[in-house]
């Protein structure tokens, strides 16, 4: 089948690459500077072993190139716009991407949508250029139909990945597996806040706890800490020698405030957490300064480690704080409600 990768980036353009150093019939969507690249030198695909230089068809929308299934590979932000330029495409959609709200709206436009829980650390920090750090296996790439279930088209798409060296298996409780990296996710603002510096881990640690916390509340079922712990095992590998091997320089929202986009996912990781809680009647401070923060540095084109951990944690318990006193001064108002009705 003819692949369709629209938003080749860090983790779209290694797949894609891959697919078709694999033999398969690969095309990408991509924009700018990126796009004037691959289709002057091709795409770089840079791994441990080395770099190679794969020829593929490059086009700046979706409707230009024939496909049997598309993928999105960019941002959950740019969801709503591919899905408008895919409108009449009803093959199967694929959302290689993080955060959880994804498929739900490409369900809207298509009934034939998939989920990946993707694991694959891989970096897009110049155009024509993506980097995947793990080698011999450079990701592990479940997938399963949403909202639930799997099917033949989800074998044949595990099939494929799994040719082009992923490890790859269908699973019908994929979003349960989505959920789990979501909340590894959550980190991600706080990462390019405040850089891969000491202090950095416990600043993240406070939103994935209180992620945790959400998703209880709201009775989601998430795949567990040691399930996850499982499934990659000892799969991920880094490398020791390579130059690669020894890590990203950041996560995916740390590269785009290192790029200079603009714009982050904050929304759609983070975001999502905030908006559970509000749903679900449980404030979600930590999350919504760490969402409002780093919007605000990639509006600012502020590069990443604009704050120390230090002064993140500050702007988290000032949050808290007023959270509690919000909560405070609506459990008064409501009493005071009640005990005018009451003499009525």
């Amino acid at each position: 089948m003819r692949w369709l990768m629209y938003g080749a980036g860090a983790v779209g353009g290694v797949v894609a690459g891959r697919l078709a150093m694999a033999g398969h019939d690969v095309a990408v969507v991509a924009r700018g500077a990126h796009l004037e690249a691959i289709r002057r030198d091709g795409l770089t695909l840079r791994q441990p072993s080395g770099d190679t230089v794969v020829k593929i068809d490059a086009v700046g929308h979706p409707g230009d190139t024939g496909k049997d299934v598309v993928v999105l590979g960019m941002k959950g932000m740019d969801t709503a716009a591919a899905l408008v330029a895919l409108e009449g495409f009803d093959g199967p959609v694929v959302c290689l991407q993080n955060g959880v709200a994804n498929e739900r709206a490409a369900l809207r436009h298509n009934a034939c949508v998939y989920g990946v829980h993707v694991i694959l650390p891989a970096s897009h920090l110049e155009p024509g250029v993506v980097t995947a750090h793990c080698a011999p296996v450079p990701g592990i790439l479940d997938l399963g139909r949403y909202p639930s279930g799997s099917d033949p088209t989800a074998a044949a798409l595990a099939g494929d990945l799994e040719s082009a060296g992923f490890v790859s298996q269908p699973r019908a409780d994929i979003m349960r597996w989505k959920y789990r990296k979501l909340l590894l996710n959550l980190g991600n603002a706080v990462e390019a806040l405040c850089g891969r510096v000491d202090g950095v881990d416990e600043a993240a640690e406070r939103v994935r706890a209180e992620g945790e916390a959400v998703l209880r509340h709201a009775g989601i079922d998430v795949a567990s800490a040691e399930e996850d712990r499982e499934r990659r095992g000892d799969i991920m590998r880094w490398p020791a020698g390579s130059p690669l091997g020894a890590g990203r320089a950041g996560g995916s929202s740390w590269q785009s405030l290192a790029r200079g986009t603009g714009t982050v996912e904050a929304d759609y990781l983070n975001g999502e957490i905030v908006l559970l809680g509000r749903l679900h009647g449980m404030p979600a401070p930590a999350n919504e300064t760490a969402r409002r923060l780093v919007q605000r540095a990639a509006r600012s084109h502020d590069g990443p480690g604009s704050m120390t951990p230090a002064e993140f944690l500050a702007a988290v318990n000032a949050a808290v704080d007023t959270a509690v006193d919000a909560a405070v001064d609506t459990a008064v108002d409501a009493a005071v409600t009640l005990g005018t009705n009451d003499g009525r």
